[in-house]
């Protein structure tokens, strides 16, 4: 390009910078962070659940008989012992764990 064809575009903006609401920035932070942590205490209610579910499941297996192979038996026996244990844990974080 030849200086010809360049043209000066000025910007009559103002570069003042427009104070920013701090206070209702504060409160969107706080909100979103309250989302989150609500959020987050759902995921952690549908772990519990699962795990409640697997150990039904689990229990029936255990329980099936000879219909089911001894490995397959003995496998869910142990994971009903630990799947229980691991949502009775999870319970007692969300109990005492603040709601947002």
């Amino acid at each position: 390009m030849s200086p010809a064809n360049l043209t000066i575009v000025s910007d009559n903006a103002s570069t003042a910078l427009t104070p920013v609401a701090t206070e209702a920035l504060r409160d969107r932070v706080k909100r979103l962070q309250n989302e989150a942590r609500g959020i987050a205490r759902e995921h952690v209610m549908a772990l519990e659940h699962a795990l409640v579910a697997v150990t039904q499941l689990a229990a029936e297996i255990a329980d099936g008989g000879d219909a089911y192979p001894v490995g397959a038996r003995e496998v869910a026996r142990q994971l009903v012992g630990e799947c229980a244990g691991r949502a009775s844990t999870l319970d007692a974080i969300l109990s005492r764990t603040a709601r947002p």
